[in-house]
């Protein structure tokens, strides 16, 4: 009788019966007969006696079994080889089966890829390049969260050309790029969105195989503003608005997926908005002061935002929803840095800690800045009167990160050590020193009254991830450039961002002011010369005079333009994206600059601008760089 537990008697029978059928065909067969196992024995006996015509009908067309029968044995031993390779891997665990397989697969290519080097003769540094081997070490390293791109000496940093745009705004406080699309914020409320125009290889592609007979127009360089969206003061106390209320928005950065873009305001608002149109999705509230600082985990819709209240948030946009809050600063948090681990930096303004955040295992590192000892510079106007404060930071990778202070220090930073591993003093320079007359209002002021010049605060600061790059921004009117050693442990200078298409353009502009500074002077004299036919000697001494008053003045213009640099304001933040696959062609850097800084008015400049501007960063030209190095080796012999 069937119960629950047991299966009815009948599905047993036919269990049995389909158990008996195979061995049943097995034994049917001629190798059956010559040569019976051990196992198909009983299964012999229980056969009826064969007569002696079968027996002997058997035995002439035995040949024909044979031969089958070998096939038999082939396929056997087959299986055999088989099962004998996976019972070699039978203990190797998930991550050994997937090393051994990965292996299999990279020596594969490899093998095609020699296949077509040697078939059509490609370039074998191309070739290389595009292994897949080198792929997936890079995709391992990112993943280890380790420097693993070199990038310093592959760029063409003094050539970058770069244009300048602005509209009728405020100062522009923070810029954040999802290519092909920049987003800009502005002390006056403005969130703005951006078109980043092509490279102008790619702005006008040929349709057709004929030639065009019209020359080609000339490339866009200025971006096109797509939407833009505005801060609404009238709706301070309607809580349930989802945009901002007061007019200065600080940060802004937009997903790497393309589908947000998050702002934080001195409202204390965490506004999340609809990248296409720019119109407000969510209104956190949940900060108790300005949202100084937001920081997007690279690769996710996980972000995290620093306030003045001294707190760090975890947010997750997928549901709209807030994680947790991190404590631990003493001071507001003005800057805020992520990669795609689970962590982050932060940076505590006047507390001169800068923190690690581990969240899962909800702990933090602190790392202490400022000069505990007088140090001895080599220059004594290096020397500092005080240390600063920490207000901005950006992560190298998982372990390195570099921070700037208002004293113009930059400091590299390990997870393994708590002090610095290298500080580079005043890395913008010192502004000059002040006259007597704009300290004191007294006519005949002592020089005794004038404070003594004081570094530029670095008030920007940016890496390219997982690579050797490092930007800094100042109000000197340059963006510099700094590469880790290779030894990962020192800061070292490489240039400055576009700084010989800045003197070309320069010498362009003054050439043609001297050409038509010429034009008039001849067409003057033409006139002297008609009016008064004797006095040519004197007019000729007074046009070299001239002449050369107009040379001295031009090279005086020239020096102001360099000392004034190519930048005019603060810069305020700097973005940066790469050009096609894996920066093949170049890296795109958006500065925004104003005339006051972003966080306060401690330093205004009159004579800056409001806007932003864009740099476009070529590869290196390989064989120019081979001309250059043979050059040099020449000039050494």
């Amino acid at each position: 009788m069937s119960s629950f537990f047991t299966a009815p008697a009948g599905e047993k029978k036919r269990k049995r019966a389909s158990a008996n059928e195979a061995p049943h065909k097995r034994v049917a067969t001629g190798k059956s007969t010559a040569k019976p196992s051990s196992a198909k024995a009983p299964v012999a006996k229980s056969r009826p006696a064969v007569p002696k015509k079968a027996v002997e009908r058997d035995e002439s067309i035995s040949g024909s079994d044979i031969d089958s029968d070998d096939g038999d044995h082939h396929i056997e031993r087959e299986d055999g080889s088989e099962g004998e390779e996976e019972s070699d891997h039978e203990g190797e665990t998930a991550a050994e089966k997937r090393l051994r397989l990965a292996q299999r697969y990279l020596d594969k290519a490899r093998q095609e890829v020699e296949l077509e080097e040697d078939e059509y003769a490609f370039d074998a540094e191309q070739i290389d390049r595009d292994l897949l081997a080198e792929r997936l070490q890079e995709d391992v390293a990112e993943a280890k969260g380790k420097v693993y791109r070199q990038l310093a000496s592959k760029l063409d940093f003094d050539g970058a050309a770069h244009t300048q745009f602005r509209w009728n705004s405020g100062t522009v406080t923070s810029v954040s790029v999802c290519a092909p699309y920049a987003y800009t914020t502005t002390k006056d409320g403005y969130l703005t969105k951006w078109k980043l125009q092509d490279l102008p290889k790619n702005q006008w592609p040929q349709t057709t195989k004929k030639k065009p007979k019209k020359p080609p127009a000339p490339p866009k360089k200025k971006p096109e503003r797509v939407c833009f969206n505005r801060a609404n003061p009238t709706k301070a106390k309607d809580k349930t608005y989802q945009g901002h209320t007061n007019a200065a928005i600080l940060t802004v950065k937009a997903s790497s997926d393309g589908k947000f873009v998050v702002t934080g305001g001195a409202d204390k608002r965490m506004v999340v908005h609809d990248a296409e149109t720019l119109k407000p999705i969510r209104a956190f509230t949940q900060h108790r002061d300005a949202v100084t600082s937001l920081a997007f985990r690279r690769g996710t819709n996980q972000i995290f935002s620093a306030s003045k209240d001294r707190t760090v948030k975890v947010w997750s946009l997928d549901e709209l929803a807030y994680v947790e809050t991190l404590f631990g600063h003493q001071d507001e948090i003005p800057d805020i840095d992520a990669l795609a681990g689970e962590r982050c930096v932060s940076v505590g303004a006047r507390d001169r800690t800068a923190r690690y955040w581990k969240v899962p295992e909800e702990s933090q590192l602190v790392f202490r800045g400022g000069v505990s000892e007088k140090k001895s510079y080599k220059n004594r106007d290096q020397q500092v009167d005080h240390d600063g404060t920490m207000d901005q930071v950006a992560m190298i990778d998982d372990e390195l990160f570099v921070t700037g202070d208002s004293a113009g220090t930059l400091a590299l930073w390990g997870t393994s050590r708590k002090k610095a591993l290298f500080t580079q003093p005043c890395a913008h320079g010192i502004d000059p020193p002040l006259k007597p007359s704009e300290v004191s209002a007294d006519a005949n002021a002592d020089e005794s009254v004038v404070p003594t010049p004081q570094p530029r605060a670095i008030t920007a600061l940016r890496t390219i991830p997982y690579s050797d790059v490092i930007l800094s921004g100042s109000w000197d009117g340059f963006v510099r450039v700094w590469r880790l050693s290779e030894d990962k442990k020192k800061i070292l200078p490489v240039g400055v961002l576009g700084s010989s298409t800045a003197l070309q353009q320069l010498d362009q502009a003054e050439a043609q002011k001297q050409k038509e500074e010429v034009k008039q002077k001849a067409k003057e004299e033409k006139k002297k010369e008609e009016n008064e036919s004797g006095a040519t000697a004197s007019s000729g001494e007074e046009g070299q005079a001239d002449d050369e008053a107009s040379v001295d003045g031009s090279q005086d213009n020239k020096k102001k333009k360099q000392e004034s640099g190519l930048i005019r304001g603060i810069i305020n933040d700097i973005a940066i994206f790469e050009r096609g696959d894996r920066g093949r062609d170049g890296i795109c850097i958006v500065v925004a600059t104003g005339k006051e800084m972003r966080l306060g008015r401690w330093k205004v400049m009159k004579d800056g601008r409001n806007g932003a501007t864009i740099f476009e960063v070529p590869k290196v030209a390989r064989r120019a760089g081979a001309k250059g190095e043979d050059s040099e080796d020449e000039e050494e012999a």
